[in-house]
């Protein structure tokens, strides 16, 4: 059987194609993707109007490489994102998922983006057994209970107010550096010294726990204290050392994103704590997590970097474990939901 998968739930167009075997082994047949990203560079995040725009422009050139790419004409199952993400975005994939499958006479499913990062660890590894997913993007930054692929996932924890990558990129237009933060970040963190400037860790406060944060995350305050110690050096004329504030910065992200899961793993008794999202792809959150995971004796997986990223791969994938466990096709009718919950995996 072959799935493909459409997802827009921000700033990537993209379009996936899985063939399902009679065991429930994915194979990969296409995952063809389009970024909008520099069309919001000048406006130093993504704008929902653009990011809508540009899904309508993108869809059909991505569709038609996806189905050259794996040699077919139609597949046999249309998926989509159907929530969470930007409203706007997500009526472009989800409306264009069910004209082609109302076009080709298929069914269509529905499912949950966040559900699609868990996903993809299926493709490059053995069947994810109860594990901890460390979900970290521009717009999210959560711990999941999993356990397994396509199954009903359990929120241990997210962030209270910015998101990880939501924090480099506004960290990264104080400092000048342009939009997405992320990548430049992270390679001038390379040459700075993370102990240069002694960033706050958010949440990390046994108070903190007593108050029932144990789980949660909160960047805001770590952005807030860049932005003093660069308007102080500027105060008092001093030249700061750029590298250094990238390094300081991303070690107390890393830190306690990575912290956080590898406790989370063993709160609950995971075995494997699994990366997605954007930040997934960030050098130094890999190292660390590495570290702290071996130290542990947790078994630590993440996806290779173009699955980092929203891809439509993700969600074929998802749909794949949820057709060969027998749901039912979501319908025509489904409508979307820019706040789905973790607890649905389709619907």
């Amino acid at each position: 059987m072959i799935i493909l998968g459409i997802e827009s739930s921000c700033d990537e167009t993209g379009v996936g194609i899985v063939r399902l075997s009679a065991d429930g082994r994915v194979e990969e047949l296409a995952n063809v993707v389009a970024s909008s990203m520099e069309q919001h560079a000048r406006f130093g995040g993504v704008v929902p109007e653009i990011a809508s725009r540009a899904h309508l422009e993108a869809m059909v050139p991505v569709m038609r490489e996806a189905l050259d790419r794996a040699g077919i004409e139609r597949p046999d199952a249309v998926a989509a994102t159907v929530g969470p993400g930007l409203a706007g975005a997500l009526l472009v994939g989800a409306s264009a998922a069910k004209g082609y499958a109302a076009g080709w006479d298929v069914p269509f499913y529905g499912v949950n983006h966040l559900g699609g990062h868990v996903a993809v660890a299926n493709l490059e590894g053995a069947p994810l057994p109860h594990s901890v997913a460390l979900l970290v993007s521009g717009g999210h930054t959560q711990l999941l209970e999993v356990e397994a692929v396509g199954r009903p996932m359990k929120e241990l924890g997210s962030t209270l107010d910015d998101a990880a990558g939501e924090a480099y990129d506004k960290v990264a237009r104080l400092l000048g550096l342009g939009y997405p933060g992320g990548p430049v970040i992270d390679r001038l963190a390379s040459r700075g010294n993370p102990k240069a400037i002694a960033f706050p860790r958010g949440l990390t406060k046994r108070t903190d726990e007593e108050r029932g944060h144990r789980h949660d995350f909160s960047f805001s305050g770590l952005k807030t204290a860049v932005a003093r110690y660069v308007e102080a050096a500027e105060r008092e004329g001093r030249v700061i050392s750029v590298e250094d504030v990238c390094a300081s910065f991303q070690e107390a992200v890393c830190d306690v994103l990575t912290m956080k899961a590898v406790r989370a793993c063993k709160d609950v008794g995971a075995t494997v704590l699994l990366l997605g999202g954007g930040v997934a792809a960030n050098s130094r959150l890999r190292e660390l997590a590495g570290q702290r995971c071996a130290e542990a004796g947790i078994e630590l997986r993440v996806p290779s970097f173009p699955l980092c990223t929203d891809n439509g791969l993700m969600i074929a994938t998802v749909a794949a474990q949820l057709i060969h466990e027998g749901a039912q096709p979501s319908g025509l009718s489904a409508g979307t939901d820019p706040s789905l919950e973790v607890e649905v995996p389709l619907i």
